[in-house]
């Protein structure tokens, strides 16, 4: 019984192991940029739905307008 306790704690340990480390010689690949870049992309998806946004407020306006004269 203690075998297979000590064994399963093994087992639990060896998963959780991180990945192994690079070689010393290679330089870390740059991971900075990864959230800058999640940020860029949701900020450039904001632009581009204020400027439908913008669009069709433009388009009931002229609406509106040819509807009052």
């Amino acid at each position: 019984m203690k075998t297979a306790a000590a064994l399963l704690c093994l087992i639990a340990l060896a998963g959780c192991s991180g990945s192994p480390a690079p070689a010393p010689g290679e330089p870390p690949a740059p991971q900075a940029d990864a959230p800058l870049d999640a940020l860029k992309a949701t900020e450039q998806r904001a632009r581009d739905v204020q400027k439908t946004v913008d669009e069709h407020a433009a388009e009931q306006r002229k609406r509106i307008d040819a509807a009052t004269e």
